[in-house]
């Protein structure tokens, strides 16, 4: 496809767009153009896939209607509705964002994307995606979709982690951006990767620009776009102590804002170092973060979970102190707490999967 042709990019752009209208799926960010719901949705939707998405942001934007509710909410609860999404520097960064919104730009989000990406946790992509959609800037987006569909358009058959496939894809989406209607385009592009040019069996026969895709023409579609390999995901085995008092309550920290989960309550523990026992890790950890020394009453079932870059498997064991007060070495914060305010606090989806085990009658 010449896409520099004047006359190919507007049929491209003319077909895609209307197939967009007449087929568009209905979600709830498509019926505003307030850019903080259209920001709040575009944050959620980034590693997110829609369906996930969708009532997390229905019950965000319940308890936080406006840039202000937002800002003036406490980041605990802002971390609590988030539980469960993932990637939550993304909360920890909306909130943040929203603060400076609401107090030094008194409300206003600002339409173009250099004012925009001075906001935390908006980069390029939102930037690009906030502008088009709701200020109907012309700005094109491009995720793995609009990556996926380009590719394809253009018969391009390289590696898509390199960084100059990347940057070619860009371009020729600022090419083909329809300036008169750039969200609706950046929405449709976007759509037509979801929901008919699919990663696996794609449905070319119901594409509303397969006559314009040089891999359908090449019979390629399952050859591109091509991703080389990722590398192996690495497993950590993680020690942790349950410890409760004699009242029954149970021993949380909170962790670090600058790391992983930061900002989530989660049980004591760590890594188990190479060939230790894993009973020794969870006596050393807690000597370690807390200043305790404790004893292992009995071990629960072992919990497995799979984040982005590497896999766990949390070993829980129920404990109790033997010397010593807890003080929070490693952590923001140390609370006692009850079975049930267990479910008030963000906590990890890991450490949530440990939760029914206390359930049991030998804890009763």
């Amino acid at each position: 496809m010449d896409y520099l042709n004047p006359e190919i990019k507007d049929d491209f752009r003319d077909q895609l767009i209307s197939w967009f209208e007449k087929n568009k799926r209905d979600m709830p960010w498509r019926r505003t153009h307030d850019p903080y719901h259209i920001w709040v949705s575009e944050i959620m939707l980034q590693q997110t896939r829609v369906d996930q998405a969708t009532d997390y942001y229905l019950r965000f934007i319940d308890a936080f209607p406006t840039v202000h509710h937002l800002a003036d909410a406490d980041q605990e609860k802002v971390l609590k509705l988030w539980e469960g999404l993932g990637y939550y520097s993304r909360a920890r960064n909306l909130h943040k964002g929203a603060q400076f919104v609401s107090r030094e730009l008194k409300g206003e989000i600002p339409p173009n994307r250099t004012d925009l990406e001075k906001i935390k946790g908006i980069g390029p992509y939102t930037s690009a995606a906030v502008s088009s959609i709701a200020f109907n800037r012309p700005h094109a987006v491009v995720d793995g979709n609009v990556i996926r569909v380009i590719t394809r358009l253009m018969g391009i058959d390289e590696d898509i982690r390199k960084t100059a496939v990347k940057n070619d894809v860009q371009e020729i989406s600022d090419e083909l951006l329809d300036p008169e209607s750039p969200g609706a385009y950046n929405e449709a592009m976007m759509e037509l990767g979801a929901t008919r040019c699919h990663p696996t069996k794609p449905d070319c026969e119901n594409c509303p620009v397969q006559l314009y895709c040089e891999a359908n023409k090449m019979v390629k579609t399952d050859e591109i776009p091509y991703k080389s390999k990722a590398k192996k995901r690495p497993h950590k085995e993680i020690g942790i102590a349950i410890i409760m008092n004699e009242k029954g309550e149970y021993l949380i920290s909170k962790r670090p804002e600058d790391v992983m989960l930061g900002g989530l309550w989660e049980f004591p523990g760590g890594k188990r170092e190479k060939k230790e026992p894993i009973e020794d890790t969870v006596l050393r950890e807690s000597l370690e973060e807390l200043g305790v020394e404790i004893s292992i009453d009995h071990p629960l079932n072992p919990v497995k979970h799979i984040y982005s870059h590497f896999s766990v498997t949390l070993f829980p064991y129920i404990c109790s102190i033997t010397k010593g007060n807890p003080k929070p070495k490693s952590s923001d914060e140390l609370r006692w707490v009850t079975r049930s305010q267990l479910h008030d606090l963000p906590f990890p989806k890991a450490n949530i999967k440990i939760f029914e085990q206390l359930d049991s009658p030998r804890l009763l």
